[in-house]
């Protein structure tokens, strides 16, 4: 209704012990659905060309243009998610492993993370079975864990990763995927998320990267119908009067988007640091 859209959340029953007497109907369940609400916001940009710089250039300006300004539309629509799905409850901070592999004590927020505080396979598989204690559903029979590149690289520096690997069955693989342990599906992206600096209670000269780990139906996203990602071109000429002599086209896209967290319990955000995190800056 409007800029208002409504989630539906499906709450699961408790589990029927009592036996059923012969020839007496029990009182049965009612559904439980939770509304949960969120706005959805418009977001765009265009480029403009001009009628010199199509005649001068070597380019198909109008088809470099498109290909930049999608790649732009699609980056943006995956950070307004990414960042929904970044402000969730359920944080689990890695603790720190010296050069022994003696782990230390679990940091209670963001800022007692030390550049020791990685992400291992020990926090994979403690965190995997945090989800699967909350009876998190799989997505095609695993979780999912989307990581900068920069923590899948002490990932995959643990020496249990590859021990891990050498049980993994060649099977059809997402885009970007660098594995799979302890029943969680691991998909690197540079828009994962980087937190740095003081205003966001990062530890002085480290950046804290967040590692997301989804279950099935942890969130919700939406396309308006009709107002989906459109890619609008106008042809030099299209504007009329106010472009008296052809002189300006223009590229553009523009998308109705929001994201929302359905079951906090079927995510988790998983905070780390990196060999690398004195040289990664916010994204």
């Amino acid at each position: 209704g409007g800029k208002t859209i409504e989630f539906r959340k499906f709450h699961s029953y408790e589990k029927a012990l009592t036996p059923l007497q012969e020839g007496v109907t029990p009182a049965g369940k009612a559904i439980k659905v939770t509304a949960i609400t969120a706005t959805v916001d418009q977001y765009g940009d265009y480029t403009m060309l001009t009628d010199v710089l199509d005649l001068t250039a070597i380019d198909n300006n109008a088809l470099e243009a498109t290909r930049v300004m999608g790649r732009q539309a699609g980056m943006t629509l995956d950070t307004v998610t990414r960042n929904v799905l970044q402000s969730g409850t359920n944080v689990y901070y890695c603790p720190p492993v010296a050069e022994d592999g003696t782990v230390g004590a679990q940091p209670e927020d963001r800022a007692q993370l030390t550049k020791d505080c990685k992400l291992t396979v020990s926090v994979v598989k403690r965190v995997a079975s945090l989800m699967k204690a909350a009876n998190a559903p799989k997505i095609n029979g695993h979780y999912v864990c989307i990581l900068h590149p920069y923590a899948a690289y002490d990932l995959m520096n643990d020496p249990h990763w590859e021990e891990m690997h050498k049980y993994c069955k060649p099977e059809e693989m997402y885009e970007g995927e660098i594995g799979r342990i302890a029943g969680v599906r691991f998909v690197e992206t540079s828009e994962a998320a980087i937190y740095t600096g003081a205003e966001n209670d990062c530890p002085e000269g480290l950046a804290v990267f967040g590692c997301l780990f989804l279950a099935d139906g942890a969130y919700g996203v939406t396309e308006i119908t009709g107002g989906g990602l459109q890619t609008i071109i106008k042809q030099l000429g299209s504007a009329g009067t106010a472009d008296p002599l052809n002189q300006r086209s223009t590229v553009g896209w523009k998308a109705m988007k929001t994201a929302e967290i359905l079951l906090e319990p079927y995510m988790y955000r998983v905070e780390c640091t990196s060999e690398f995190s004195a040289d990664a800056e916010m994204n």
